[in-house]
């Protein structure tokens, strides 16, 4: 069964058309990764799966085995987590412990704006335990690390135990011991949880852990390429990618590393 179907998919923002004829499939509990320089159409692309963007008439898109235009999308959002850096611009001025932000996750807020039930309370301290971030239960957000505040909110997607997890360039804001502490946590959620669909955003090609074995390439609003990840990360591939005469080492475990 596919969790994302898409199909002539071709969508305008400001009177630009920035997606071209995406035609795009994914497994149940695939892992995939969407690769692709800033502007390539990575954000679009992630915003019309949620419903926040819309295709031209003619279009196919499905999520989960729903068809768009015919179902409640907010019903359909419930089932999708997407895990986003940006978590800092909306805390405001609550100081919400990560805990409570994990408790949140059911109600769809950002921080916990009622009273738990112990069911709710223990299985939040669980997920944090199992992504080894129990000891941030009683910080405070606002002083955790970026990649802390990442684990926090990835506990928070699993409290609604969803069928398909989007991760949209979650190492952006982060150093390099912030994103290796991050993608390990990744890596471990995706051994844990099997049939969990993983899809993966980034414009980082050594991010791309080897648990994501199929990915799609965006270059200016096209798909570049898709397919196994053997197939298409690839120098020749890349270069065009990012415009770029890139050249590519692989590491110990798996991961590629690039240089110039």
């Amino acid at each position: 069964m596919l969790a994302v179907h898409v199909q002539n998919a071709r969508v305008y923002l400001s009177g630009r058309e920035v997606l071209h004829g995406i035609n795009w499939d994914v497994e149940r509990g695939e892992r995939c990764f969407i690769l692709g320089a800033n502007g390539a159409g990575k954000t679009t692309l992630v915003r019309m799966l949620m419903g926040y963007s819309w295709p031209l008439f003619g279009a196919t898109v499905e999520v989960l085995g729903k068809r768009f235009g015919s179902i409640n999308i907010r019903e359909l959002r419930r089932r999708i987590a997407w895990v986003s850096p940006l978590m800092h611009q909306w805390l405001g001025d609550r100081s919400w412990t990560g805990l409570e932000m994990t408790l949140s996750g059911p109600d769809a807020t950002i921080g916990l704006f009622r009273e738990p039930s112990a069911q709710e309370v223990e299985r939040a301290r669980t997920l944090l335990a199992h992504l080894r971030a129990e000891h941030l239960a009683n910080r405070t957000v606002v002083t955790m690390s970026s990649g802390e505040q990442v684990k926090v909110l990835i506990a928070r997607a699993l409290m609604t135990d969803p069928d398909l997890m989007i991760l949209d360039e979650p190492s952006v804001f982060l150093d390099i011991a912030g994103r290796e502490f991050l993608l390990r946590t990744i890596a471990d959620l995706a051994n844990q949880r099997p049939n969990l669909t993983l899809i993966f955003i980034t414009q980082r090609i050594e991010d791309i852990l080897p648990v994501f074995n199929r990915g799609l390439i965006l270059h200016e609003g096209n798909i570049l390429a898709q397919g196994s990840r053997e197939d298409i990360l690839t120098e020749s591939i890349l270069r065009r990618a990012f415009d770029l005469p890139i050249r590519l080492i692989p590491g110990s475990e798996g991961r590629l590393w690039t240089v110039i």
